[in-house]
């Protein structure tokens, strides 16, 4: 299955340890689904991170790498406005151009969509139950 991540998924796996997010990325790496991302989901992450938890560029760059990694990078190009946020307007053209099944997220604005296309959209407690179930 594959599954794409919000930027908040992200941070959190990475900014705050120990947690939910960190659990679910552990899957990703262990291979229990195929993880997608694109360019436009990991530029705003880093800037996120750099912005609010001050991490340096080095250490955005080595999250980068740490992230491909583990994910396929997808180039998308800007295409759908379904919500007012851009930002959200690029994860769901990522999620459209994996193909996911799966769009985790804490971002209330995606998650009223439910399903978009073929994706269906989950908040990251409701994902892992999923993956604990399998």
């Amino acid at each position: 299955m594959r599954v794409v991540f919000d930027t908040n998924i992200f941070i959190a796996a990475f900014a705050i340890p120990g947690g939910n997010a960190e659990e679910v990325h552990l899957h990703a790496i262990l291979g229990t689904f195929e993880l997608i991302t694109a360019v436009a989901i990991l530029t705003d992450t880093v800037e996120t991170l750099q912005a609010k938890f001050d991490w340096s560029d080095d250490k955005a760059e080595q999250l980068v790498k740490t992230i491909s990694r583990t994910a396929t990078v997808l180039k998308t190009r800007p295409h759908l406005h379904v919500l007012q946020d851009e930002r959200d307007n690029r994860i769901l053209e990522c999620a459209v151009a994996a193909q996911a099944s799966y769009l985790v997220t804490g971002n209330r604005h995606l998650l009223a969509l439910q399903r978009y296309k073929s994706t269906l959209l989950l908040p990251l407690a409701e994902f892992l139950a999923l993956l604990r179930k399998a």
